[in-house]
Parts: structure tokens; C-alpha cells; sequence
């Protein structure tokens, strides 16, 4: 019977324990808090988005950095595999909007006492003990062994699932990037990815908590002749930072090198109309409040936290009677509606990142086996490795697809 080490208690190393396991080996699962999926708990706000119902070409097409290592891996175990597991370990799921699978009570809980169970069912035992180092042969060819806080283990395999360096209270702090840096494995420094993002203008703190839905959101590198580098549509969120929300996580990810003043946000408010249209409109609401000031003839346009700030763009007096507001101006309104722009000054830091971006480079690591290629006993999976995508489900579906192909290569049962 092989001796299999999962480092690491989130969604990859569960469900790599559990798979293992499943599959004969005699596996041991070391997490060093008390509590396993602490991170996993939390995701989603608490509902975890566990997958996107999607086919692999789509999953691959959202991937954000290094979607090609994913291919053998997106194929073997699909979202539709991952729907499935969870379904045979007793959580319903559903689908919501843009393909996000939840579990139907929105209950993360639930996602994290199903792989839970899933680890101890097939037999895999669970250790509390903090992993410090990983100690390679005398030959530099496999790991001899296995170091924790309390004592040493030999095993045949290990596989490393220890995460990013996002939300490091939840266990995240990047171990499993100091152990590959000991082991002479290259590690593509982590930066933040689906984050908020900072910027100095002061209308975001004056519009803090109002969250814009069906919006247009595009983004542009000033650098690179104004070339429009994201652009989608859905919900953001101004903060007392910046700005944040769904449409804005994802844009981040495509902010590399990320330097102060060197992206801009341009926001389209009312993206179901064109400006002709939306002059149309404006001229109606002008005529309903004819004898009101300019800022309050915008109540039925805009959310009453965001008519000054909007106001203030157009250059018009915010007092000035909506019936002497002339063409010109309510164009200049127009133009301020369809673009409301911001300035990014960076990011918020790693440690609030949905995903890191960075770790275990992919030059080290075979897509079809995930084992180091350094080291024939040594295998990642999950957010270590250099892999991330959009939000959505995407994320935890890379932790589980590595960790089931790292699992079966490790459980000597290699696709």
C-alpha cells in the first residue's frame, strides 16, 4: 500500500485525500489549524461558489494566467465531475447566473463537512501538526521526508497543497512556496488577483457602500496608446479605498505590472443607452423637475450618493435651474454618465485577494501528472501553483481538477 503526504487541509487537499484514499493508498493529511477548509468556509461570502457550470473550453478560456498547463487537467475532472462528487456527497447544488454553482442551502459549511467526510470516509487519516520542511534524498532526486513541528514522517509520496498567500489567518501564508525555494523548485513571486483596487480620487469614499448593478466597466493602460485591456458588465462597488465587486475583481487580474496612474476605469452608467437616447431621457426627467435645481432633477437617474459627484464632473452649478441648462451642458452630462472615470493607484494587499496570482512555476510541474519534475515523489495542486482565472467558480475548480490528477499520479494509478 503506498504512504501518500497531502500537505495542507483546503478544497485541493481534501479532495486530494480523499481521492487518494479512495484509491488504496494509505494517506495522511497534515493541516496545521485545528479546523480544516478554514479559507473554504469563507468563500463566496460565505455561500462558496464551488464550480461554473461550464465545458472545459470555457473553463480554460476564463483562466487568467497560464490556462494551457490546465488542459489535461480541466479534461480529467470537469466541472461537471465536480458537480457530481458533491452531489454523491450528499450536498445539492444549483445553478445561479453566469453558470455559478452554489450548494442549494448557500451554506459553504456544507461544501467544507462534505470533503471533510469524504477524507475520513475512504480511510485517510488527519494530523494537526504544522509541516516545516520537506527533506529531499541524499541523491536530490525524492523526498526522504516528510518534518513537522513535532516530529518526522517517511512517505512515498507528498503532494503539496498549502494555497497562495491570500487570507493567511485562514492558513495561506505560503508555506508550500518556502518549501519548493529550499527544494531549488523556481517560484513566480506571488502578487494579489481578484482584488479590490485603490484609487485616489475622492468621490469613492464620498460614494462608499453603493454598489452599481448592470453597469459597463472597461478598462485602459494609458501606457500602451490608451489600448483597452478588460471591459465587461455587472456589479461594482465603491469603497473607502476605491472601488471593488465582482466586474472590478476580475478586471484586476489583467492589471500586470500594476503601477500607480498608469490604469484608468471608465464606468458606463446607463450601458442600455446610447447617448442619443439617453439625451432623450434626461430631456424628460428635465421637463418632469423644469422648476427644480440641476442636482435634484438627477433622482430618477442616478442613486442619490452618486448626484454629486456626477454633478461636480460636469462643471454645471449644482443650483442651476434645470430650465436654463442648455444642449451643450446636458451633452456634457451625457458624456459623464457613458464615462464616469477613475484613476487606479494600485491595489489593496495580497492578504485580501480572492486568488494569488504567482507560485510553483509550471515549468516545474508536468500538466499530466502534477508531479515536480525535480523530484519523481513530489506532486501540487490548488493555489500554489502558478495558475488562477476569473471569478465565478473557476478557482476552486483548478484546486480541484489539480488535486484529483495530482492524486491519481501519486496514488500510482497515472491517466
Amino acid at each position: 500500500m503506498k504512504k501518500i503526504a497531502v500537505i495542507g487541509g483546503g478544497a485541493a487537499g481534501m479532495c486530494a485525500a480523499g481521492k487518494a484514499a479512495s484509491l488504496g493508498a494509505e494517506v495522511t493529511l497534515f493541516e496545521k489549524n485545528k479546523l480544516l477548509g478554514m479559507k473554504l468556509g469563507i468563500t463566496g461570502k460565505g455561500r462558496c461558489n464551488v464550480t461554473n457550470n461550464c465545458s472545459p473550453e470555457t473553463f480554460i478560456k476564463n483562466m487568467t494566467k497560464n490556462g494551457k498547463f490546465m488542459f489535461s487537467s480541466i479534461n480529467s475532472f470537469s466541472a461537471s465531475d465536480t458537480m457530481e462528487l458533491f452531489e454523491n456527497l450528499g450536498v445539492p447544488l444549483k445553478t445561479e447566473r453566469g453558470n455559478r454553482v452554489f450548494p442549494v442551502s448557500d451554506k459553504a459549511h456544507d461544501i467544507v463537512m462534505a470533503l471533510k467526510n469524504y477524507v475520513i470516509d475512504n480511510g485517510a487519516k488527519i494530523i494537526n501538526e504544522k509541516v516545516t520542511s520537506l527533506v529531499p534524498d541524499e541523491n536530490g532526486t525524492r523526498i526522504s521526508a516528510v518534518v513537522t513541528d513535532k516530529r518526522k514522517y517517511d512517505f512515498d509520496a507528498i503532494i503539496v497543497c498549502t494555497g497562495g498567500v491570500s487570507y493567511p489567518v485562514t492558513g495561506s501564508d505560503g508555506d508550500g512556496l518556502r518549501f519548493a525555494k529550499e527544494l531549488g523548485i523556481k517560484v513566480v513571486e506571488p502578487i494579489p488577483s481578484l482584488v479590490g483596487l485603490t484609487s485616489n480620487d475622492t468621490c469613492c469614499p464620498e460614494m462608499q457602500g453603493l454598489a452599481l448593478k448592470n453597469v459597463g466597466v472597461s478598462v485602459i493602460d494609458t501606457t500602451s496608446e490608451n489600448k483597452k485591456i478588460y471591459e465587461d458588465f455587472g456589479e461594482m462597488l465603491f469603497t473607502h479605498f476605491g472601488v471593488s465587486g465582482p466586474t472590478i475583481l476580475s478586471a484586476s487580474a489583467h492589471m500586470r505590472p500594476m503601477e500607480s496612474g498608469r490604469y484608468e476605469i471608465h464606468i458606463d452608467l446607463k450601458p442600455a443607452l446610447d447617448a442619443e437616447k439617453l439625451d432623450k431621457r434626461i430631456v424628460s426627467d428635465f421637463e418632469k423637475y423644469k422648476n427644480k435645481e440641476f442636482a435634484n432633477a438627477l433622482r430618477d437617474l442616478l442613486p442619490s450618493s452618486m448626484i454629486f459627484p456626477a454633478v461636480e464632473r460636469t462643471g454645471i452649478p449644482a443650483d442651476k435651474k434645470v430650465n436654463s441648462i442648455t444642449q451643450k451642458e446636458r451633452r456634457v452630462l451625457v458624456s459623464v454618465l457613458k464615462d464616469f472615470k477613475l484613476t487606479v493607484s494600485g491595489t489593496r494587499p495580497i492578504a485580501e485577494a480572492i486568488v494569488t496570482s504567482g507560485g510553483i512555476s509550471v515549468s516545474e510541474i508536468s500538466p499530466n501528472t502534477m508531479k515536480a519534475k525535480k523530484y519523481e515523489n513530489l506532486y501540487f495542486a490548488g493555489e500554489v501553483i502558478d495558475v488562477d482565472a476569473y471569478t465565478g467558480g473557476f478557482n476552486l475548480q483548478i484546486a480541484f481538477s489539480t488535486a484529483m490528477k495530482a492524486a491519481v499520479s501519486a496514488a500510482g494509478n497515472d491517466e
